[in-house]
């Protein structure tokens, strides 16, 4: 979407029953775009599947500057890399947290076939955006998980309350993201596939981090008292552990929660997930002596 434009409070005249029928029929386009790989499009194509029932002008302009967007960026590939990701050992670190919760265990299907396989790394990136729709002043969560290089999941969606406050905002984020990652952990096993690490969930908020990851932590916003012992609890099971993210532009989620302007930023992180939509200058340089190499040997 275009820099500042805001759906929710666009006052532009709505579409006539045609161009409603219109409108729909590209946001069904561009959700199974999304849904077949174009996570890049994620968080604009849901601000505008919230305005399909009535739709209006500017709606439909935004919409056709996302196919513009695809028509320049057509070139991608959602490449599922089995390699395995650098991952520093202090990222496993865990801590007693006997004391709190007893020995938590994480819940295993009693019936799962037997584990075959290797094991793998499940990362996960989550990012909220506070008060983001100017209307409601809901946050926004968003998230990707991936095995090991691949990214399996992705997810860009208003939340379901209005937050007060940052932390809770990003609580609420990170509870959604360790619902998903439990239900996947249960799945895994009942296909038979080994899963014993615990999953690495990556953030940017040191305040939810701090009070999941430290068991001498202690709430002082009781209106997120419960999300806090479930994030907490899954921490103790072994479930997942979560780390901080140093510097934002490294957080991949975060296109998934806010409209990224700055080019360099929206490619360093489209690039984590989506190969060749924004080539680096050696990439380019690659792909240029590629192409000169296959003219010449045509010409031959």
């Amino acid at each position: 979407m275009i820099q500042n434009y805001s759906p929710e409070i666009d006052q532009s005249a709505e579409l006539d029953t045609s161009d409603v029928a219109y409108y729909q029929s590209l946001i069904g386009i561009l959700r199974w775009l999304v849904e077949m790989g174009r996570i890049d499009i994620s968080m604009e194509v849901s601000s505008l599947s919230s305005y399909v029932a009535m739709p209006r002008i500017g709606h439909l302009g935004q919409v056709f500057h996302i196919f513009a967007y695809l028509k320049g960026h057509h070139i991608v590939r959602l490449v599922l890399n089995p390699s395995y990701p650098v991952v520093d050992e202090k990222d496993y670190a865990t801590k007693d947290w006997s004391g709190l919760y007893g020995e938590e265990k994480e819940s295993t299907p009693p019936n799962a076939p037997k584990l075959l396989g290797k094991e793998f790394v499940m990362r996960a990136f989550v990012d909220a955006s506070f008060a983001g729709c100017k209307m409601t002043r809901r946050s926004r969560t968003g998230f990707v998980v991936f095995l090991n290089c691949a990214p399996i999941y992705w997810m860009s969606k208003k939340q379901g309350s209005c937050e007060i406050s940052t932390f809770g905002s990003e609580f609420v984020a990170m509870r959604t993201c360790c619902e998903y990652v439990r239900g996947i952990r249960y799945k895994l096993r009942m296909m038979g596939i080994l899963v014993s690490l615990p999953t690495l969930i990556y953030g940017d908020s040191q305040s939810v981090l701090w009070n999941t990851t430290v068991p001498d932590s202690t709430l002082k916003k009781k209106s997120s008292d419960v999300v806090y012992h479930y994030c907490r609890e899954g921490t103790a099971r072994s479930e997942w552990i979560t780390n901080f993210i140093s510097r934002t532009n490294l957080n991949p989620s975060d296109i998934l929660t806010k409209t990224v302007h700055t080019l360099s930023d929206r490619a360093r992180k489209v690039r984590s997930m989506l190969y060749d939509i924004h080539p680096t200058d050696k990439e380019r340089d690659v792909s240029k002596e590629k192409s000169y190499r296959t003219n010449t040997n045509a010409k031959a």
